[in-house]
């Protein structure tokens, strides 16, 4: 909502029917040493046309910044059209289609999206949807510890995205379930094969991301087919966008992943400071009732007219809190609604296009940038659309530097990975262009040279 229409004598009228008789007193709930008791730092109010200058006036000071950071948060095209349907009032005001009979639009395109979903990762049921694609990994190991009924450690590569990891342990930890985390190839930057072979005990589930944090490319076959040797679940965490060009999930090895999960930004949601975003969750028809959220399923009405509804509610909102599967997931709506409509303009051609630019590009750019003195690619595996760069200085100063320029220069990994030394992560999206990867190269170069920043 822009703005607050209501009058002093609407407001009046509104506290006269609750039976209040201030806004304060409507809200008495709140201690008192939480109140503000005054706003001097606050100027006065401005009129709307003075508002919108002053804003427009910063925010053309923050100017536009080359992005080259990915790591899990991409900058794509969004075509117009997507967040023109998006937002038309009957999907942007609708949280929850707990009405069937009145919420057929939404319901049909939730509808299509698990569609879309399941096809893309070649499994047999979707849910629309989760949080993000972290809290999904976390939601499919928690799915995969209740199927398996017993074990209770999950394998997961160091090659995960160290949020990921950071937030899988955040909701297991309390739930008695033990992350063992899987070791990766200093060489290839995938996970090391012989990581697997000296886990001990039994094991719930295996992780395999494909492309890894690093963008390389992982033995997905191999992993699946170990880990079902060893009578546990494979759970894929896929970059949806590469499923255009690579194996899907359910294909992986001789009998496919078990569940799919990911991050479904790259499909028509912007960068937006971090969100909101959404998660997805893919998996084979036996554990459709392990899987929180809620599914939508296609049936006909008393005409015999085709009907949607929401066929399983696992969660809190609509069964006993002891019973559901998840007592934090929600359905992303709105961006799940918008994913669709991504994906509907985009078709299945307009998808790979997307994917094999992103690929090109990147490996323009870490061809490019690996001609710099000094610099050279850190791993030697197939990658997608992020790449590795071994940096001879400390890579916070070269990003700071490069921030002066207006080039967001990739995600420093010292933190996270302190092995690799000063290493840097790249991306290049679809959105970049020659001259971009030019500026960027030029920039660094210059920077690693010792001469002044422009």
């Amino acid at each position: 909502m822009p703005f607050i229409p209501h009058t002093d004598a609407e407001v009046r009228a509104m506290l006269a029917a609750i039976g209040a008789a201030s806004i304060e007193e409507l809200f008495d709930e709140i201690p008192r040493e939480l109140h503000a008791e005054n706003f001097a730092a606050i100027p006065e109010g401005v009129p709307e046309m003075a508002l919108m200058r002053l804003m427009s006036e910063r925010a053309r000071a923050d100017g536009h910044y080359l992005n080259f950071i990915g790591a899990g948060a991409y900058e794509h095209h969004i075509p117009a059209a997507v967040w023109q349907i998006a937002t038309r009032g009957e999907f942007y005001s609708a949280y929850t289609p707990y009405q069937a009979e009145a919420s057929q639009g939404t319901l049909q395109v939730l509808y299509e999206f698990q569609s879309m979903m399941a096809s893309l990762t070649g499994l047999e049921v979707c849910n629309a949807s989760l949080y993000d694609g972290a809290s999904a990994l976390a939601e499919a190991v928690l799915a995969a510890v209740r199927a398996q009924g017993g074990a209770r450690r999950v394998l997961v590569p160091r090659s995960v995205h160290p949020f990921y990891r950071d937030c899988v342990r955040a909701i297991v930890r309390n739930q008695g379930v033990e992350i063992v985390e899987l070791e990766y190839s200093r060489e290839t930057g995938a996970t090391a094969l012989e990581a697997l072979s000296s886990a001990k005990g039994a094991i719930a589930a295996v992780v395999a991301p494909q492309p890894n944090f690093f963008g390389v490319l992982e033995p997905v076959d191999e992993i699946t087919d170990w880990t079902h040797a060893h009578g546990a679940l494979a759970i894929g965490l896929v970059n949806p966008l590469a499923l255009a060009l690579v194996k899907p999930p359910g294909e992986w090895g001789g009998a496919g992943a078990d569940i799919a999960v990911g991050e479904g930004q790259p499909f028509g949601a912007p960068l937006s400071g971090g969100g909101p975003y959404f998660g997805f969750m893919c998996a084979r028809q036996a554990l459709v009732r392990q899987m929180p959220g809620r599914i939508v399923g296609r049936t006909v009405d008393a005409a015999g007219s085709p009907a949607f509804t929401l066929t399983l509610q696992a969660r809190e909102q609509h069964i006993r809190r002891a019973k559901a599967t998840s007592n934090i997931c929600t359905n992303q709506g709105l961006m799940a609604i918008a994913a669709t409509i991504h994906l509907a303009l985009l078709g299945p051609s307009g998808l790979e296009r997307t994917a094999a630019c992103c690929r090109a590009n990147t490996a323009a750019l870490a061809r490019r940038l690996a001609a710099i003195p000094g610099l050279r690619r850190r791993f030697s595996g197939a990658a997608f659309h992020e790449a590795v760069l071994s940096l001879p200085r400390a890579v916070a100063p070269v990003l700071e530097a490069l921030g002066r320029e207006r080039i967001l220069g990739g995600f420093d990994l010292s933190r996270h990975y302190p092995e690799l030394g000063h290493a840097l992560l790249v991306c290049a999206t679809e959105t970049k262009t020659g001259d971009d990867i030019a500026r960027f190269a030029a920039a660094l170069e210059r920077l690693l040279a010792g001469e002044k920043s422009c």
